[in-house]
């Protein structure tokens, strides 16, 4: 390592509460940050989609937050704080030295392409401890937990039985690229995470039972078992099927995994016929992907009055409408499906779908309808399940009853921390959190969950979305939705409990901080024209005594 010193900046330029990108050498970046009297340097970039952390969100804290789609960062250690970041970034030492602001670094590591660093792991597990670590899925939340597990220093065996026949993979590009190579998506290779974090991976499995008297889990049909001293359930979601005529055809798809991309993909080509069944976000996505392929037609077909409603409100539902059907995508809504019928040369297959006695022609049909729990074998295992299939956890993501047992992710109905009140959120992004709180729990710092939600979805222009809004009663709309740039307020009970945006970067991530905050406008002042961009947290002079928690403060005296 090559280090080098270089005068980025004058003092004067960087003010408390600033942050600023600088050049370092050549075609290298990084970001300075300023937090009271103390000054911190790190990448420039994001390493979830590589996102100019500039333009991100700083708190009196230390967190800097990507803009796109909330990963956060320690502005003093460069570790990861919130998923989706699947890696750190680097730190440099800064100083100020004759009214200059010094950077020091390895000139490499300022690079874009060299914006990730590999985490600060306290155990690799290869030492052993007697203890063992059991996870049951292979998504989101399995790759945070072993990355957290590792991280807090947790030595025992870690192993996954997953369904799924690669590692966890960034799943949310499936729908939004179609992509249908598993090792381009790949968070770490089954090599990596063997030899670095000292994980083994079984895919290809089916987990039966849990027997929780005994610490076992039995797969594959009763052929093996495994012991573990605490387990992390974390199945993720299986895709729903209407129950009607004509679903099981072959050409009939649901979408989640890599195959179902594979099957989509190949049927998406020019000429052909597509029918979505359901008009929110993995539907819709898809309709995005394949939209420029020449189709013959797409055809969607919601229950709500406008796409997206009952998440996103009616003017924006009509503004995302307009666009799509700017792009040729026809919409049959307030309907409900009869029927899919069979082709008459091949029964096989299906060859439309019936909507008010109107049969829509589909060479293949998605049906987008929602994902349920998959805790199907649980229901064996003395579980008690809610009416969604669902598992009730606490604050700390422990299952009730069960003093090893975690449930992480859309399989997990946990606390949210202002009502107390239990949710199961379908996000990429809690799946993550959960997964890296879980594991700095079981390592033995135990981590009450108390994330913001944050989604994003590819809609012709970028939505990114935060908070809990599924019971809004009023939305506060800033912009025109039907231009695909907007910001949308969510309120319930006269508080804004979720923001939704399109072309207002960072607007969302700062909402997602001023959530976590307290902080949050109220709606009438946010009718009065307030702009949250506005409102100062990275300074900590508007914030209010009573409201700086302890986290705050110990986060401070670690950055100073």
């Amino acid at each position: 390592m090559s280090l080098k010193t270089i005068a980025v900046c004058n003092e004067s330029e960087l003010q408390d509460g600033q942050v600023k990108q600088v050049d370092f050498e050549g075609e290298g970046k990084v970001v300075l940050y300023r937090l009271n009297d103390s000054i911190h340097a790190t990448s420039a970039f994001c390493t979830h989609y590589g996102a100019p952390l500039a333009k991100g969100v700083l708190t009196a804290e230390g967190r800097i937050v990507c803009p796109w789609h909330g990963a956060c960062f320690s502005v003093c250690t460069g570790d990861i704080e919130d998923a989706p970041a699947p890696a750190a970034i680097h730190s440099f030492k800064a100083e100020v030295v004759d009214g200059k602001i010094n950077v020091t670094a390895d000139p490499s590591l300022t690079l874009k392409s060299n914006t990730s660093r590999s985490p600060k792991l306290l155990s690799t597990g290869a030492a052993g401890s007697g203890k063992s670590v059991v996870i049951i899925g292979g998504g989101s939340a399995t790759f945070y937990a072993i990355e957290s597990l590792r991280e807090h220093g947790y030595s025992g065996n870690i192993t996954v039985l997953s369904k799924e026949k690669h590692p966890p993979i960034d799943r949310t590009k499936l729908s939004k690229a179609l992509i249908t190579d598993s090792s381009k998506l790949e968070w770490r290779t089954a090599a990596d995470l063997k030899i670095k974090y000292g994980t083994t991976l079984r895919t290809g499995v089916t987990v039966t039972s849990v027997d929780t008297s005994s610490n076992l889990v039995v797969f594959d049909g009763g052929k093996e078992s495994i012991s573990y001293e605490t387990l992390i359930l974390a199945m993720g979601g299986t895709p729903r099927r209407l129950l009607i005529p004509g679903s099981d055809l072959e050409n009939v798809y649901t979408f989640r995994s890599i195959e179902d991309s594979k099957r989509v993909d190949a049927a998406a080509q020019e000429g052909k016929r597509m029918v979505v069944i359901g008009s929110s976000f993995i539907g819709m996505e898809l309709v995005v992907a394949v939209a420029q392929r020449g189709l013959a037609s797409i055809d969607v077909i919601g229950t709500e009055e406008y796409p997206f409603q009952n998440v996103l409100g009616k003017e924006v539902g009509q503004g995302l409408q307009k666009y799509h059907e700017s792009q040729g995508i026809k919409f049959h809504l307030k309907t409900q499906v009869e029927k899919i019928v069979p082709s008459e040369s091949d029964p096989s297959l299906a060859a439309g779908v019936v909507v008010n006695g109107e049969t829509l022609p589909a060479d293949f049909i998605v049906m987008g309808v929602g994902v349920a729990p998959a805790t199907e074998f649980l229901k064996q295992s003395g579980f008690q399940l809610e009416k969604d299939g669902g598992i009730k956890v606490d604050q700390y993501l422990k299952v009730q009853g069960q003093d090893n047992v975690y449930a992480v992710g859309d399989i997990a109905w946990y606390p949210q921390q202002k009502t107390g009140e239990s949710r199961r959120i379908e996000h990429w992004n809690v799946a993550g959190n959960h997964g890296r709180a879980v594991g700095k729990t079981i390592a033995g710092d135990p981590q009450p969950f108390a994330k913001v939600p944050v989604f994003w979805s590819a809609q012709g222009q970028q939505l990114r979305y935060c908070g809990l809004g599924a019971d809004y009663d009023d939305v506060i709309i800033h912009g025109n939705p039907g231009e695909m740039k907007f910001i949308a307020y969510y309120v319930h009970r006269g508080e804004v409990v979720a923001v939704s945006s399109m072309q207002n970067d960072p607007v969302v991530s700062k909402a997602s901080e001023l959530l976590r905050l307290g902080l949050m406008p109220s709606p009438a002042e946010l009718r009065e024209g307030k702009n949250l961009l506005s409102i100062d947290i990275s300074t900590g002079s508007t914030r209010p005594v009573h409201q700086v928690c302890l986290r705050v403060i110990i986060r401070k005296k670690r950055c100073s």
